[in-house]
C-alpha cells in the first residue's frame, strides 16, 4: 500500500503528463524549456526521483513527438536537447535502449539529410549520435549498419558551420575507435570526403584520417591519389594537414613509391593542363590575375614543399627521390614563370639536394651555368626575382639526369661515398663518363 507522499508524487506525475498530452506546440516548447533548465546534468536515479519513477513515460512522449515533427523542424533543437538529458545521464542504459527500440538512430540520421532543418538542430542530432556511439561497440555498429557513415560524411561535406563540422569530426573519430567490424567503412568514408568542396571538411577529414590510419594499420590504395589532389587547395590549413598525412603514409612500404612518384609528377604539369591556361589567357585577359590559383600550379608548389619536408626528414627518402628524377623536375618547376611560389619552393628544396649530394651540385652547376648557379647559391629563396626569361628557359628545359650520372660513375649502395663525402666532389667533376654526358647536353 502506497503512502500519502508517494500518492502525491504519482498524482503530480500524471498531472504533468496530462499537461503535456493536452498542450499545443507553443505550450510544449515552454515545458521543454523548464525541463532543460531543471534537469540538465542529472543522473538517471535523480531523473527517476524527479518523475516519481516514471521518467520513461516522459521519454516515450518525447521520442513519439520527435518522429511526428522532425521533418518540419519546429522545436527540434529543444526536443533533441531534452532527449540528450536522458541519454547522457549516468546509469542511463535503459533510456538508451528505449530510444533505440523506437528507431531513434534512423530518425537522427534522417534529420541530417533534411534541407529544411536548421544547422543548430542538426548539430544537436550529431551530439545525440555522439552519446550513442560513446555508449559501446554494439551501438557504434548499429549506427554503421544504419548507413550512418554515409549520412554523417555527406553532412560534414555540406555543413556551413565550422562548429558543427567539428562536432561531426568528434563523432567520426569515435566510430573509428573500438569498432573493428566497421572501422574500414569509416576509413573509406573519410577518404571519400577529400575531394569535397568544403575546406573545413577536408581539413577535419585529413586530421581524422591520420588517427584512423594508426588504428587500422593498413592503407587503401585510393588514398594516394586523393591526398595528392588535395595539394591543389588554396587553403594553407588544408595543405598543412595533407602534408602531415603524407609524412605518415611515406612510412608504409607499399605506398611509398607511388606516393613519391606522384609528388615528383606534380612538379611537371602536363602540357594538356597548362595549354588550357594558355588558351584562356590568349582569349580573355581578365583571367590573367587568376593564374596564381590554377590548381595544377598550386599542386606544383605544394609538391615542391612536401618533397623538401620528406627529404629533410629522412635521407633514405631523399635517395629514392633522386632515382625518380626529382632534380630534373625541381629545376623545371623553378623555370615556371607563371607561378612564383612554385619557383621559390622548388628552389629551396633543390638547395637541400645540392647541399646533401655532391653529384647533384655538380650537375646543377653545369646545367644552369656559372652565373645562374651563383645567383641560386647566394639566395635560392629569391632567385625567381632575379631571373630573366632566358635563365627561366634554361631551367624549364633542363636535361639533368641524376640516375644516369650515378650509374655512369658506378655509384651504388655499396659505394655511396660520392653521395655524402665532400672530398669526392673532385671525383664527380673528373668522371670521364659524366664529362661525356655534359657534352651531350650542351649539343
Amino acid at each position: 500500500m502506497t503512502s500519502t507522499k508517494e500518492q502525491a508524487a504519482i498524482s503530480r506525475l500524471l498531472s504533468f503528463l496530462q499537461e503535456w498530452d493536452r498542450a499545443d506546440r507553443v505550450a510544449r516548447s515552454h515545458i521543454l524549456d523548464s525541463f532543460i533548465a531543471t534537469n540538465q546534468g542529472k543522473t538517471a536515479p535523480e531523473l527517476e526521483q524527479e518523475f516519481s519513477q516514471g521518467a520513461s513515460l516522459f521519454l516515450v512522449r518525447l521520442t513519439t513527438w520527435l518522429r511526428i515533427i522532425y521533418m518540419t523542424g519546429s522545436c527540434l533543437e529543444k526536443l533533441l536537447r531534452s532527449i540528450n538529458i536522458f541519454l547522457s545521464a549516468v546509469s542511463s542504459n535503459r533510456y538508451l535502449i528505449e530510444f533505440l527500440e523506437v528507431g531513434g538512430v534512423l530518425t537522427l540520421l534522417q534529420i541530417l539529410g533534411l534541407e529544411n532543418v536548421k544547422e543548430e538542430d542538426k548539430k544537436e542530432a550529431i551530439k545525440l549520435l555522439q552519446v550513442i556511439a560513446n555508449s559501446g561497440r554494439k551501438f557504434k555498429e548499429l549506427i554503421c549498419e544504419s548507413y550512418g557513415v554515409r549520412s554523417i560524411a555527406e553532412f560534414l561535406a555540406k555543413s556551413k558551420s565550422e562548429e558543427t563540422q567539428e562536432e561531426v569530426q568528434v563523432l567520426l573519430d569515435s566510430l573509428v575507435h573500438g569498432n573493428p567490424k566497421y572501422q574500414n567503412q569509416v576509413y573509406k568514408g573519410l577518404i571519400a570526403l577529400l575531394p569535397c568542396t568544403s575546406p573545413k571538411a577536408q581539413q577535419l577529414s585529413l586530421q581524422t584520417l591520420r588517427t584512423a590510419q594508426s588504428v587500422i594499420g593498413t592503407i587503401h590504395p585510393s588514398i594516394v591519389e586523393c591526398v595528392l589532389m588535395v595539394l591543389g587547395t588554396m587553403h594553407l590549413e588544408v595543405q598543412y594537414e595533407a602534408i602531415e598525412l603524407i609524412k605518415d603514409l611515406v612510412d608504409y612500404d607499399h605506398v611509398r613509391l607511388p606516393l613519391l612518384q606522384g609528388l615528383v609528377a606534380l612538379l611537371t604539369p602536363s602540357v594538356k593542363e597548362t595549354s588550357k591556361l594558355q588558351h584562356k589567357i590568349l582569349t580573355d585577359t581578365s583571367v590573367l590575375p587568376l593564374t596564381i590559383h590554377l590548381p595544377v600550379f598550386l599542386q606544383q608548389a605544394a609538391a615542391a614543399k612536401t618533397i623538401g619536408v620528406l627529404a629533410r626528414r629522412d635521407v633514405r627518402v631523399a635517395e629514392e627521390l633522386l632515382h625518380l628524377h626529382v632534380v630534373h623536375s625541381l629545376m623545371t618547376a623553378m623555370g615556371n614563370m607563371d607561378h612564383s611560389n612554385s619557383q621559390r619552393l622548388a628552389s629551396l628544396t633543390l638547395q637541400f639536394f645540392v647541399q646533401t649530394f655532391p653529384v647533384v651540385e655538380e650537375l646543377a652547376r653545369r646545367s644552369m651555368g656559372e652565373d645562374l648557379y651563383q645567383l641560386f647559391s647566394s639566395n635560392p629563396e629569391n632567385l625567381y626575382l632575379q631571373m630573366d626569361n632566358v635563365q627561366a628557359d634554361i631551367l624549364a628545359s633542363n636535361k639533368v639526369n641524376v640516375p644516369k650520372a650515378m650509374r655512369l660513375c658506378s655509384i651504388s649502395k655499396s659505394n655511396s661515398s660520392l653521395l655524402f663525402g665532400p672530398e669526392d666532389a673532385d671525383h664527380v667533376a673528373s668522371c670521364p663518363d659524366l664529362e661525356e654526358e655534359d657534352k651531350e647536353q650542351k649539343k
